[in-house]
């Protein structure tokens, strides 16, 4: 048995005692393996263990990954994710390549990503992403401007508002995170939005207790890159 085979049964163990611990089933929750980084057999390997869903960060880097290397005709279908920062001039590479985009923080690029799915005529999956953390150094729209970008989001409809994403303060214990994913679950009920794109390797656990859909999780899956 592989390392990163031993990596995701150990995951997905985890993730299902998460579950149970509140009162979820599994299937409840989509494993998102956070491939930044690791190498294209890394990232085959993965899908033949059962992997479904790849989150990447870089558009150029998924591009390569996932369509200019033939991946998906060698692997079968598997969806890639936009988990990372999207610059309004990767917008138009981004729109339908992405089966999901976790991270709208501004209105200005929510348009972008809707005019673009509009030229496309098509519905772009996009997640808005809250920083509830207050971080000065870190994207997503502050808790006191959400409201206003989910409403406008759900106004443009060549857009498909899922949930929300959020990515806490770093902490020592993963129980330091567990107060902004309780918060970003409180903010999704106001907004009658109850999918959630949080938790990563060292709390994916504290994540699902909360109310996590998707959990991204890479270095427990690929090693440190």
């Amino acid at each position: 048995m592989s390392q990163i085979e031993q990596s995701l049964r150990r995951i997905f163990g985890r993730m299902e005692a998460a579950a149970k611990r509140s009162g979820r089933r599994l299937n409840e929750i989509t494993l998102v393996a956070a491939s930044k980084g690791a190498r294209p057999e890394q990232v085959e390997e993965a899908a033949r263990c059962g992997v479904a869903v790849f989150g990447e960060n870089r558009v150029q880097e998924a591009e390569e990954k996932f369509s200019e290397s033939g991946f998906p005709a060698r692997s079968g279908s598997v969806s890639v994710h936009l988990i990372g920062p999207l610059q309004t001039n990767k917008v138009k590479r981004a729109v339908g390549f992405f089966d999901l985009i976790h991270s709208i923080d501004s209105q200005r690029l929510a348009e972008k990503v809707a005019q673009e799915a509009a030229r496309r005529s098509m519905i772009q999956s996009v997640l808005v992403e809250v920083n509830v953390g207050e971080e000065k150094s870190k994207r997503g729209i502050s808790v006191e401007e959400a409201p206003r970008l989910v409403e406008m989001v759900r106004t443009l409809p060549h857009l498909s508002l899922l949930g929300l994403m959020t990515l806490p303060p770093p902490t020592p214990d993963p129980e330091g995170a567990r107060p902004y994913f309780s918060r970003l679950r409180e903010l999704g009920r106001t907004w009658e939005l109850n999918r959630f794109s949080m938790g990563m390797s060292a709390d994916f656990e504290v994540a699902i207790e909360e109310g996590a859909t998707w959990v991204r999780v890479g270095t427990a899956i690929f090693g440190k890159r």
